[in-house]
């Protein structure tokens, strides 16, 4: 099976002028080649597209793949995640993950926190800020916590993101707006433990492969899982595998509610934080969760006994699945 390859490539975007920041989503060479050789090592032979604007020439020059394994956050924009899953989906090209919809709902975090609102699921109370006067009024309680809507890797969260006062929101709010020109979500802040949940599969076949709780060490500068902290990962961050079997089965069930509710596919990560009588609550989903081996889903996975090259597989085997019946006259335009 003949499988392609996009993705955005950290080094791409620095030699065209962009900030590490700015790149912070993206991924290094040695990601691609993890996953190029996990693919091989299971039997698929790889092509490296590389990002949209790759894709698109690929595309009108008539190349076609069996499947697109996609990992392509995009730069600009509330679809920036969206933009490759459409134009193959325009293609009729199968690919892993979620889809267009999903990938747009959950970049914006505040549309994303509606929709597992509508589904019943506990989440902390916030308001989406567009603008500086839609403070006024405002129903929340101190301390909120305050971060672009539609950013990942923690871009925009630093020591800063926990207000307690009027004045230090409207000023964090304020330079929010300014530097990623994008609204600010702003949400009561939780004070327990922060955990991620790994998940692998679609639907029915969806499973929890572990719990992770997100731990500070002394070296941390504050408690918040800021940028800074995620780019330095080694000194700032602690993992540790949740073994509490009562909590586990909390956070499990309440992710998978969620991944299956807003309609994930293949493998991502829900985000979750206990609020003050130590009830886990929806923080954030990454349908895109990163697949450098020492991300946190390769992480979870290893610690649960599960290599990166079986996750790969899970991962693929969902996606081969859930794409079994596509129509073959649907097939044939792409050959």
């Amino acid at each position: 099976m003949h499988i392609g390859l996009t993705y955005d490539l950290i080094t791409d975007y620095l030699r065209l002028g962009y900030s590490e920041e700015d790149t912070a989503e993206f991924d290094t060479e040695d990601t691609i080649a993890s996953i190029t050789n996990a693919l091989h090592n299971l039997g698929f032979k790889t092509e490296r597209i590389g990002n949209s604007h790759n894709l698109l020439t690929c595309l009108v020059k008539g190349k076609r793949w069996d499947m697109v394994f996609n990992i392509c956050e995009g730069l600009y924009g509330m679809g920036r995640e969206c933009l490759v899953p459409a134009l193959l989906d325009q293609y009729q090209i199968p690919y892993t993950f979620s889809d267009p919809l999903v990938l747009c709902i959950t970049l914006n975090k505040g549309m994303a926190k509606r929709v597992v609102r509508d589904l019943g699921i506990p989440t902390p109370d916030f308001l989406v800020v567009e603008a500086e006067n839609d403070l006024t009024g405002l129903h929340l309680g101190f301390p909120l916590f305050v971060k672009p809507v539609a950013e990942g890797s923690g871009k925009g969260i630093d020591e800063r993101s926990i207000v307690t006062n009027g004045r230090d929101l409207q000023a964090v709010c304020s330079a929010l707006l300014k530097r990623f020109r994008q609204p600010v979500l702003v949400e009561e802040y939780l004070p327990g433990s922060e955990f991620t949940v790994g998940i692998v599969g679609t639907g029915r076949d969806s499973r929890v492969i572990g719990v992770l709780e997100i731990m500070y060490t002394k070296c941390a500068q504050s408690e918040v899982y800021s940028y800074l902290h995620k780019k330095h990962y080694q000194r700032f961050i602690e993992h540790r595998l949740v073994t509490d079997k009562a909590l586990v089965k909390k956070c499990a069930d309440l992710s998978l509610k969620v991944w299956n509710g807003i309609g994930g596919r293949d493998a991502g990560r829900v985000d979750l934080r206990l609020d003050k009588n130590g009830e886990p609550c929806f923080i954030e989903v990454n349908p895109l969760a990163g697949l450098n081996p020492d991300s946190d889903l390769p992480m979870l996975a290893r610690f649960n006994g599960i290599t990166y090259q079986s996750l790969l597989k899970m991962i693929m085997d969902s996606a081969l699945k859930r794409t079994a019946n596509l129509p073959s006259q649907l097939r044939k335009l792409n050959n």
